[in-house]
């Protein structure tokens, strides 16, 4: 799976944080993670992502800065479960009015020293994306 997403500022200096709803399940379930998910087929990058935030949240971005690529594996007792690859960009609000769409439960909006707060409830996958991103 390609997974497409973005590391979103406002003009505030916030970053914004989404969880899915509970019965939605997976391996994000219950962990604040950045806007993002799979790649369709014939998508460039940039529209994946653009499209994905807009029906997670509502919000127009313009992609600032691409990340470079991580893969995780995970593995089960029937062999592989998962096998995502990140692709993600730093990216600007630019437009629109924040609304969980019906994959997204919650949104947040958090200033970058103020992750510390809630950095147990951050998916590791999306610590490493910050990390990244220089946010952490």
């Amino acid at each position: 799976m390609v997974a497409v997403g973005a590391v979103i500022q406002d003009n505030e200096g916030r970053i914004l944080l989404v969880k899915h709803k509970p019965e939605r399940g997976g391996f994000w379930q219950g962990k604040w993670i950045c806007p993002g998910g799979e790649l369709e087929l014939g998508e460039t990058i940039g529209d994946g992502i653009k499209r994905e935030v807009k029906e997670e949240t509502g919000l127009e971005i313009e992609l600032v800065k691409p990340l470079p690529a991580f893969e995780r594996i995970v593995k089960s007792d029937k062999g592989f479960s998962l096998h995502v690859v990140y692709i993600d960009y730093i990216a600007k609000l630019i437009g629109g009015e924040l609304r969980v769409d019906s994959d997204v439960g919650e949104a947040l909006w958090v200033k970058k020293g103020e992750l510390g707060r809630i950095w147990d409830e951050v998916h590791e996958d999306t610590k490493k994306l910050l990390n990244l991103a220089g946010m952490v």
